[in-house]
């Protein structure tokens, strides 16, 4: 009842989905009683609160506007009984698909040695207890004859790649190739180089292939892969083309696999077939609908944040030159860097330009999906080494980066972007122990529009720890649903809201 204010959609089991409209208190047959009042298309509903258990509240992608029912009409019963048949057949293909799975065999690797505690030691952090649960997840899975195939679900920073790169290890050491798959270039560089400086003390080869590479570069990678020369291939979907040969492929690590297209989803199901699986996603996913699935997939949620991680401090501010030029200043006042995210190409320059105006002292880059690769990856690099401290970019950078000394981002007209989007980019800083601050401007409260003001009071709430898998966000917790079972679920969502869904 405290998630609920009138005004809001609520789903009765028996009615439909209705307009909450608030409390009032009544005389039922001689005794005082609080009555909920629920809006129909034809009619109003009291509700005891003892009743309570039949209602919920309706969640479902941010904007998105439901049909009123009609108290006891018969749409609804129809649109629950389809629900219920496509969810029977949706159980009965992933069921299928489970017990073909468990018929295969796959590669076992042999238990850990002296060598792979040496590696998991190198790593310089304390695990959390989600941590530690998952590698023994992983390294179980793996040492079985079944073929893995394991999602792991963690807030942004919550150490997955991490979990990522002690699989890799266990793979490479009994001699099998892992591929690394990422949705963005960018990404595909972080984690080359995270990779990189992670396997340093071992005689490990990586190597990555994606646009930043030249033709030239990427037939001598291609042909040093299939012979066996690369350990570890780390790539963008330009992995999944035909002409990509393994010498022995044993492991396949997907980075946000939903970010995927349909082609290239197939080409996955084909890689798939008898190596161990990792999929790894920060967007959160209920833990109702993850107890309905974990009998059909394998999970491992990450809910605990790192030791010492402070949670990150959240502006929201009209457009404000002083604020914007205090804002830079301290953070570049204690050696740190700094994320200008605004969405516009065509005027990203004078946004660039109006900041050195502002802070003549900043090192300045600018980042957006249309500059030539070389170049792109130059900057990108410059501010990765420091060479940079303030990256004005669109939200190409939203994807996985990890920058330990950036810890202050603004993001401009942040009215305009989803609340799924603005999560991902406020996870761009505060990965280290240092207090991050994220300035969210916008134009002005009279010219924002509502759906806007809910999106920016959500993610300000949001500014605990690991909100990503608390917070019932009506947006990403569609996407979750969304991404385990494909497209058409998230319509059945759509018509009887997340909860009724998932029970």
């Amino acid at each position: 009842l405290d998630d609920l204010k009138a005004g809001d959609y609520i789903v009765h089991k028996t009615h439909g989905i209705g307009i909450y409209k608030g409390l009032i208190r009544q005389k039922v047959e001689n005794v005082e009683e609080d009555l909920m009042i629920i809006d129909y298309d034809d009619g109003r509903l009291y509700l005891p609160l003892y009743n309570i258990n039949l209602i919920n509240k309706y969640r479902s992608q941010e904007g998105f506007i439901p049909k009123i029912d009609k108290l006891g009409g018969k749409t609804w019963q129809r649109t629950k009984e389809k629900i219920r048949k496509r969810i029977y057949i949706l159980a009965e293909s992933l069921l299928k698909l489970y017990a073909e799975r468990a018929l295969k065999k796959g590669f076992s690797f042999s238990p850990d040695t002296e060598l792979h505690r040496e590696f998991d030691s190198f790593f310089p952090y304390e695990e959390t207890h989600d941590q530690l649960d998952t590698i023994e997840d992983i390294k179980r899975d793996m040492e079985s004859d079944k073929p893995m195939d394991r999602l792991i679900c963690g807030d942004v920073g919550y150490g997955k790649t991490e979990i990522a790169m002690r699989a890799a290890f266990k793979a490479v050491y009994d001699g099998m190739q892992v591929a690394v798959l990422v949705p963005t270039t960018i990404l595909c560089e972080q984690h080359y180089w995270t990779f990189k400086s992670r396997f340093s003390a071992f005689p490990v080869n990586i190597d990555y292939i994606s646009r930043f590479k030249s033709k030239k570069e990427q037939k001598r990678i291609l042909n040093e892969l299939s012979i066996g020369n690369i350990d570890i291939i780390i790539g963008t979907h330009a992995l999944l083309s035909k002409e990509v040969k393994f010498h022995k492929l044993g492991l396949l690590i997907i980075d946000e696999e939903h970010r995927f297209g349909v082609r290239q989803k197939e080409r996955l199901k084909e890689l798939k077939k008898d190596v161990d699986v990792l999929s790894m996603t920060a967007t959160p996913i209920p833990r109702t609908l993850y107890m309905a699935l974990s009998d059909i997939r394998d999970m491992s949620i990450i809910e605990t944040p790192p030791e010492d991680r402070l949670a990150v401090k959240t502006i929201v501010s009209e457009f404000n030159k002083d604020l914007i030029k205090e804002a830079i200043k301290k953070e570049l006042g204690r050696n740190g860097q700094v994320f200008f995210v605004h969405n516009i190409i065509k005027d990203i320059y004078q946004v660039a330009d109006y900041l050195h105006n502002l802070v003549p002292d900043a090192k300045i880059g600018v980042a957006h999906g249309q500059m030539p690769e070389k170049e792109l990856e130059k900057v990108m690099l410059d501010f990765y080494n420091g060479n940079i401290n303030l990256l004005v970019s669109t939200s190409i950078i939203g994807s996985g980066l990890d920058i330990p000394t950036a810890n202050t981002i603004i993001i401009n007209m942040a009215d305009k972007i989803g609340l799924a989007n603005l999560y991902q980019l406020k996870g761009r800083v505060g990965r280290g122990n240092v207090k991050a601050f994220a300035y969210l401007l916008i134009p002005g409260e009279e010219v924002i529009t509502d759906d806007a003001k809910k999106r920016l009071e959500a993610i300000q709430e949001m500014s605990y720890l690991g909100a990503g898998l608390r917070i019932a966000m009506k947006d990403l917790e569609i996407r979750g649903a969304g991404n385990l079972l494909g497209p058409e679920q998230s319509g059945h969502i759509k018509a009887v809201g997340v909860d009724l869904y998932i029970e």
